[in-house]
């Protein structure tokens, strides 16, 4: 950032201090990780000057499939470009095993955007899990397109167990008859039975798409089910657990390739960020390797412990706890006199703990105080923290939560944290190039 630093001194202010933010403190909101020097090289690289609207191929009229000998670029130039956009492309589809991938979407929402639109029509019915039970807005949400253009009819978690209960959804699905069902979560932490809800799919002739944003990377390396032999497309975000740059990516079998294809370009963006590309495709490449697969099973086993060192400590775990990366902590009601997730989430980073309030199931406040705090080891674990490491996260969170009204104790607090974290540094050289 030297060049930054000379020519705009509080642009320069600013990213220094979230660069130390991310360095000292405890990264643990689930959606979050910290990318390779690789990634941030390729993210910042003169390809954020090339305009590449269409694709490194063209769909041949005579076989309606992908010919990669046809030009199917609106600019010209893209020769170099192209090669970048096949790498991200052939490696995404080396990793999960399918017959198409499109990564220019730029986010997650809008790779579901386009696909839905390939596979259903405004005004279909979808069945898709509740924001309160862990879903995401573009399930179908009334302030997002998926809840303004589609019919939407939830299913939630059992109220017993906080989980899935696939009979239940099957009785739904038979009731309202869903041209589409979708799965994936935002905010669940158990695994899921791709498998059932393809036989539930089956059943009532509809449409199976997952959205495995949150769990891309555990399925990339095998610690979750992969939803690709079930789901007819499976759309995810690059970053999270995939610990890739922030952008979208759809995959799916070859019979819908043309439309998923045609709903991201031209149907729902321009032009793709050929930089952030590149930074999927940089990646791709990470996730190809032995080392990310040990990473992945680190995540795992570190969200397990994270799990079992709060349930010691009398916390209240959605689901008594974990399959995945992430947890949820339901803090109780107001009546019961703890922090809300709202004010969890400010004594934390008061703490120099990042995490985000969340709404738990059967939830009673509103989504901006919610009754819960949503926890994730992507990040942590990508610094080097182990199982030990846990232990040691659960009690500063525990003494958060004791102290969740002493300004002074969470000020203590955030000197542990940061000489904490000091043993696991990040960034170094980058700390190192701006001193």
């Amino acid at each position: 950032m030297k060049i930054i630093k000379k020519q705009d001194a509080e642009l320069y202010a600013a990213m220094q201090s979230e660069l130390y933010r991310q360095s000292e403190n405890l990264e643990l909101i689930a959606s979050e990780n910290f990318v390779s020097n690789a990634v941030l090289e390729a993210v910042g690289s003169v390809l954020t000057n090339k305009y590449a609207e269409g694709y490194p191929y063209r769909w041949s009229k005579k076989t309606d499939k992908i010919n990669y000998k046809l030009y199917g670029r609106y600019y010209g130039g893209c020769e170099y470009i192209d090669k970048v956009e096949e790498l991200a492309i052939e490696r995404a589809k080396e990793i999960y095993g399918c017959e198409h991938a499109n990564v220019q979407p730029h986010s997650g929402s809008q790779a579901n955007m386009a696909a839905y639109f390939a596979i259903i029509k405004p005004g279909d019915t979808i069945l898709s899990l509740e924001l309160s039970h862990g879903g995401h807005l573009t399930h179908g949400h009334p302030l997002s397109f998926s809840g303004s253009l589609f019919n939407i009819v939830p299913y939630g978690v059992n109220k017993d167990t906080e989980q899935f209960d696939y009979d239940e959804i099957r009785r739904i699905a038979k009731e309202v008859k869903p041209q589409m069902i979708l799965t994936g979560a935002s905010a669940y932490p158990r695994k899921i039975d791709f498998k059932k809800f393809r036989e539930i799919a089956d059943e009532v002739g509809a449409k199976f798409i997952v959205d495995m944003a949150h769990i891309a990377g555990l399925v990339a390396a095998g610690v979750h089910e992969s939803p690709i032999p079930y789901a007819d497309i499976v759309t995810t975000t690059t970053h999270k657990t995939l610990r890739g740059p922030r952008g979208g990516m759809i995959l799916c079998k070859e019979e819908y390739a043309k439309a998923v294809d045609r709903w991201v370009f031209p149907g729902t963006q321009g032009g793709p960020l050929m930089h952030v590309i590149a930074g999927k495709a940089a990646a791709f490449k990470e996730a190809l390797t032995p080392e990310f697969i040990g990473y992945q099973k680190q995540v795992v086993a570190n969200a397990a412990a994270l799990a079992k060192a709060l349930n010691e400590k009398d916390f209240n775990l959605v689901s008594s706890g974990t399959d995945n990366h992430l947890m949820l902590l339901n803090l109780g009601t107001e009546e019961e006199g703890g922090p809300s997730g709202k004010k969890m989430e400010g004594s934390l980073d008061k703490a120099g703990i990042t995490a985000n309030k969340n709404t738990v199931p059967f939830d009673t406040r509103k989504p901006f105080v919610a009754s819960g705090i949503r926890l994730g080891t992507p990040a942590v674990t990508t610094r080097g923290m182990k199982e030990a490491q846990m232990i040691q996260i659960a009690e500063f969170i525990s003494q958060v939560h004791k102290n969740f009204k002493d300004e002074e104790k969470l000020a203590s607090i955030k000197n542990e944290v940061r000489e904490f974290c000091a043993q696991f540094p990040l960034y170094t050289n980058i700390l190192e190039e701006n001193k």
